[in-house]
């Protein structure tokens, strides 16, 4: 028989050594009646260094009821770290802060009966809220201002993205309209010593500008508008360039991660419209659920910055020309408005994917047409650029997103908003440019080639797209569209080439055009230019055949091809609508529904961006 265990090490080993604030959380959060906790608990509690993820685990662990039932323990534990953060000393008022930013992201979070009034028992009680809060964004206002250090200073603008991104569907918002705090976040940005810091600031000023902004006027809108320190928006545009370039370096990553065979032609197979581009799959297809999660995680939570950079290009004209104007010192990095573009075409790539890709690639091209409006080339589209200017890139760089636009998101249910904008942003661009007499450089055929794709696909699939609204509107844009680089041609396309390559295209689609227009009755709607493309291609199939008929073979070259092209200008009389040129001017009251989705969305990853460790 073997020995007894000795009962010395039966004894239960003591835990991993607990921290004191671990102890003063637990002394803290026990549910005991009893008045507020003494002096030296809370002068404790402040000089201690916080435990945040312990600290948010036990708040996480709490129902919404249990912490209405703790309202005497959380009430002090906020009012307390406010009178921390007033005094400003260090390490009390770093740990007040550190502390309020997981308090608040938690109690905010939960889902409540009544959710304002819970929030406001929970961390003031009904009588006191006025004076709490109005203390607490007064705290918070001069803090961001005067703070002891940048790092106090950036520490008080996360307290506030905390609340205001936790408490935006509450009336809690409107102290932050009471007291205006827009002085106070632009001075920290002038006062920065790096762009990153300047993120957060901007990103909370997106979220305040559009709180209520279609209820009220919103005090926040209004000093966008005023606002002209141009070396504060140079900063703010330095910084939301490089905020586009990571959050596209992590499309690029997953993209670098997929299997060969990846393309357009593999993901027009998957949906089973190969057809429409006339490009067999490529082998070996990849699963398309595998790249739709990939992508499904993006972008990352730094989007929501895209929600304040649309708002300060719609209200500020000096915003809007040095977002398309400014280039960095390091003339090998990438202006902020390239970055822009090429952030938008990843969104537009994948924009099918979720509601959310979907939004925040709709809200750029509306921040896009915006420019547009300030700056109609975007940037000035100049007939002779200095050697050394990027402009004319930046225009070509956004014609190719706008084909990736369209090219990668044909749908049955199709996005008639999003194509919407496409076509607005490229005729704006167009119009532009043959007013100009500018004849940019660029692979035009792939441009008519999507256009004339998305014609074929609307043909194709009429009883699917007829039922859907504002239709009509997007199929008179689209061929006005081509109407308009038809009649314009020679004053915007590089070459003759160019211009043929035009004809030659509306000729292979005749047979198209008559279906398409016959399908939705295009022909009766006096808005729409269907008649200009169904005659011009019908005149050149009639010369092609006479081409045909003359030389005694069965098919012409592709020089005779383009010799008949040539010659049938002299007979060609292009009769175009008035106005294919013009647009109606943005009223931001049209698309309420939409940016109200949006800033919901913005407001969700800053929620995510004050969770993160």
């Amino acid at each position: 028989m073997g020995m007894e265990p000795s009962p010395v090490t039966q004894q239960s080993r003591p835990e991993v050594f607990q921290q004191k604030i671990v102890e003063l959380y637990d002394a803290l959060f026990k549910d005991e009646e009893g008045g507020d906790k003494s002096e030296g608990f809370w002068t404790e509690f402040f000089l201690l260094k916080p435990d945040l993820a312990t600290l948010r685990r036990k708040l996480g662990g709490l129902s919404p009821s249990d912490l209405l039932n703790l309202q005497n323990q959380t009430r002090s534990l906020f009012s307390r770290a406010i009178k921390c953060i007033k005094t400003g000393s260090a390490p009390a008022d770093t740990h007040a802060l550190d502390t309020l930013t997981v308090l608040l992201a938690s109690v905010l979070s939960k889902k409540y009966n009544n959710p304002s009034s819970d929030i406001i028992n929970v961390l003031a009680g009904l009588d006191e809220v006025d004076s709490v809060f109005t203390e607490f964004v007064a705290v918070l206002d001069n803090t961001i201002r005067t703070g002891r250090s940048l790092d106090i200073r950036q520490k008080a603008i996360k307290v506030t993205l905390s609340l205001t991104s936790g408490a935006y569907q509450t009336s809690l918002l409107s102290y932050f309209t009471h007291r205006d705090l827009f002085p106070s976040l632009m001075k920290f940005i002038q006062d920065t010593d790096s762009i990153t810091r300047t993120f957060e600031p901007f990103t909370l000023l997106g979220l305040l500008a559009n709180y209520n902004k279609f209820e009220f006027q919103n005090p926040y809108r209004l000093r966008l508008e005023d606002f002209v320190n141009e070396a504060a928006i140079q900063k703010i545009i330095t910084s939301t360039g490089a905020t586009c370039s990571r959050l596209r370096t992590k499309y690029v990553a997953v993209q670098n991660d997929l299997p060969e065979g990846w393309s357009l032609a593999s993901a027009f197979g998957m949906l089973g419209l190969g057809g429409l581009i006339g490009a067999k799959p490529a082998a070996p297809v990849i699963d398309p659920e595998v790249a739709k999660k990939m992508f499904a995680e993006l972008p990352g939570a730094e989007a929501a910055v895209l929600l304040a950079t649309y708002d300060f290009v719609h209200a500020n004209k000096l915003f809007c020309f040095n977002f398309v104007t400014l280039e960095l010192e390091d003339k090998q990095s990438e202006p902020p408005i390239a970055s822009f573009i090429s952030l938008t075409s990843y969104l537009l790539e994948h924009a099918y994917i979720s509601t959310r890709t979907s939004l925040y690639a709709r809200l750029n091209l509306l921040t896009i047409r915006l420019l547009q409006n300030a700056n109609p080339s975007l940037p000035p589209a100049l007939p002779l650029p200095p050697p050394h200017s990027r402009r004319p890139r930046h225009a070509t760089a956004l014609l190719d997103a706008m084909i990736d636009g369209i090219n990668h998101n044909l749908r049955r249910r199709l996005d008639v908003d999003l194509y919407a904008l496409f076509l607005d942003i490229l005729q704006r661009l167009i119009a532009h440019l043959a007013r100009t007499r500018t004849r940019l450089p660029y692979h035009w055929s792939e441009l008519f080639r999507s256009l004339l794709t998305l014609i074929r696909f609307m043909a194709t699939y009429a009883a699917d797209l007829a039922g859907l609204p504002r239709i009509d509107a997007l199929q008179d844009a689209l061929v006005n569209l081509i109407a308009l680089a038809l009649s314009a041609g020679e004053a915007f396309l590089p070459t003759p080439a160019a211009y043929d390559d035009l004809f030659y295209k509306l000729v292979e689609t005749g047979d198209i055009l008559v279906k398409f227009s016959e399908a939705y009755g295009l022909a009766k709607r006096p808005g729409c230019s269907i008649g200009t493309l169904v005659s011009v291609s019908a005149h050149y199939k009639e010369l092609l055949k006479d081409g045909v008929r003359g030389s005694g073979v069965r098919n012409l070259t592709s020089a005779q091809v383009a010799q008949v092209i040539k010659q049938g200008y002299e007979t060609l009389s292009i009769q175009t609508r008035e106005g294919l040129d013009g647009w109606e001017k943005y009223r931001e009251a049209d698309e309420r529904v939409f940016l109200k989705k949006v800033a919901r969305a913005a407001v969700a990853d800053a929620k995510m961006l004050v969770d993160a460790p």
